[in-house]
């Protein structure tokens, strides 16, 4: 279960379970608060996102009011709609930037999105604290060590597709961090077989001409290295 909380000042405000296929900024938006910054507590089975909030003005109504209906991915039916179980997914990612070169992952065959490039980071283990799993999987992705990990935003998505699995009704809930890498390295893969098969260190120029997934541009422009990527895949 996640929790979101928007706090004013220390004092709670307001409190709601985010649904199935529901984003915590626009649920605070549809109970008439701004979302500021936010801090993550807890593990996936239990987990309390807390905004610093101020209230919208003009006011806004309340209530989250009805989910959109979500797309289908590529290759999914109406069929596999009807027939999809839900799918909640925590994830865990890092900006990492030094000496201004950007540190991404390459996926592999069996994401789904062979060849694109993303931001080290995935899924968050049950009991598992979301700034160690950024710690975790950048270690396995990349062999690089961090410091300074910081939530700085949560970003969701809502789709429904076709794995291994069956059909899914899925909802992402990615928890975007900034850290530092004081003494980077070559990046070396140490999951192998995993999801990534090529870490490397871009410099901030030459990413545009990358074959990015949607998040990378969202997540530097929310991070201050924002620009418009030509290429960037919907």
């Amino acid at each position: 279960m996640i929790v979101v909380v928007g706090e004013r000042g220390g004092v709670e405000e307001t409190r709601f379970v985010l649904e199935h296929g529901a984003d915590p900024v626009r649920g605070l938006v549809e109970r008439g608060w701004v979302a500021g910054a936010v801090v993550a507590d807890g593990v996936p089975e239990d987990l309390v996102l807390r905004y610093e909030v101020s209230a919208a003005d003009p006011p806004r109504a309340t209530g989250s009011g009805p989910l959109l209906r979500p797309p289908l991915a590529t290759g999914a039916t109406e069929a596999d709609r009807a027939a999809a179980r839900r799918r909640r997914r925590v994830a865990a990612y890092a900006v990492v930037v030094e000496s201004g070169a950007l540190l991404l992952t390459r996926l592999a065959p069996r994401t789904g999105a062979a060849g694109d490039w993303t931001l080290p980071g995935g899924g968050v283990d049950a009991g598992e604290e979301p700034v160690a799993a950024v710690h975790r999987e950048v270690a396995e992705e990349t062999g690089q060590s961090l410091s300074e990990v910081r939530l700085v935003g949560v970003m969701t998505a809502h789709w429904v597709g076709v794995s291994e699995r069956g059909p899914e009704e899925n909802h992402a809930v990615r928890l975007l961090h900034t850290a530092r890498c004081t003494s980077p390295t070559r990046p070396v893969v140490h999951d192998v077989g995993g999801s990534t098969t090529e870490a490397r260190w871009v410099p901030l120029t030459e990413v545009a001409g990358y074959r990015l997934v949607p998040t990378v541009p969202v997540a530097l422009a929310a991070t201050g290295h924002g620009w418009a990527h030509p290429n960037a895949q919907s």
